[in-house]
């Protein structure tokens, strides 16, 4: 028990069921308090914004559908006023530390990590390292069906809604569209295939949990990352949040994969 990792980072892309996961494992109470630190943008202390998604996108049959930018306010927290903050938010008082990374959010944390005393590289497995210690957990999740997943995301970043199901009311005002989900899908495919390759590269062998798992069996899939930590896998609750797909998100996905004529050679890709 004693040599079994104290923290654990969940890598993922969007809508891939991670917020599932994490939010499942923080209601165990012991397994820490899992966020996503690493997505606020330097410039405005926010999220990255709908429109952000679709930078250097031109068409504005796309573009109107999206809400305009916020600017927010600049970050001004020190290297070490952002290590202290996140070593002590995401951890339980069993002294288990949890977070959520997604490869689009790796040269945030690399850059922040940067300004750390004593640092042991620069390469984002060094970056992690000096934040949580050596010895972390590595937790990936994914979508074997990226293009489902591409659609699950055009309808959120028109939404805004990120977790569980948007209000029908909301939800209705979202528009198909076939190039904003293609756009969003390309992206997606290239994080996985970013994550795949980072995995051999560093030699990490990652915990697999796929989506479809996931959501069939919430709790066993939860299970699988207690015991792994050491702790008590029947601890695992039932699933912490509700899907937000539904018959909408059936015949939009139908409708794509009839536009493109099939699903993006991106995908078999990732998903390989």
């Amino acid at each position: 028990m004693t040599n079994r990792p104290r923290a654990y980072l969940v890598l993922a892309t969007q809508r891939s069921g991670s917020t599932l996961l994490v939010e499942s494992l923080r209601a165990t109470g012991q397994a820490g308090h899992p966020q996503e630190f690493f997505q606020y943008l330097p410039h405005s202390d926010l999220t990255p914004q709908p429109r952000e998604w679709f930078d250097g996108v031109t068409d504005e049959s796309i573009l109107h559908l999206l809400d305009p930018l916020d600017p927010g306010t600049p970050q001004t927290e020190t290297a070490h006023e952002w290590a202290a903050r996140i070593r002590t938010a995401g951890a339980t008082d069993n002294g288990v530390w949890g977070g959520k990374l997604m490869w689009n959010q790796t040269p945030l944390l690399t850059a922040h990590a940067a300004g750390l005393p004593n640092r042991s590289g620069t390469d984002l497995r060094s970056a992690i390292s000096d934040l949580l210690g050596p010895d972390v957990l590595y937790v990936h999740v994914y979508r074997d069906d990226i293009a489902a997943q591409a659609v699950s995301m055009w309808r959120a970043v028109q939404t805004r809604v990120w977790r569980g199901a948007a209000d029908p009311e909301v939800d209705a005002r979202a528009e198909y569209h076939a190039g904003g989900i293609a756009h969003l899908h390309r992206i997606l495919a290239e994080q996985e295939r970013s994550w795949r390759r980072w995995f051999a590269e560093a030699d990490i062998s990652p915990i697999e949990i796929e989506y479809r798992r996931l959501a069939a069996d919430t709790t066993s899939e939860v299970a699988r990352v207690l015991e792994a930590l050491g702790l008590d896998p029947a601890s695992a609750p039932p699933p912490a949040l509700q899907r937000q797909a539904n018959a909408r998100s059936s015949d939009w996905i139908a409708r794509y994969q009839r536009d493109t004529h099939g699903a993006d050679p991106l995908e078999k890709g990732a998903s390989a």
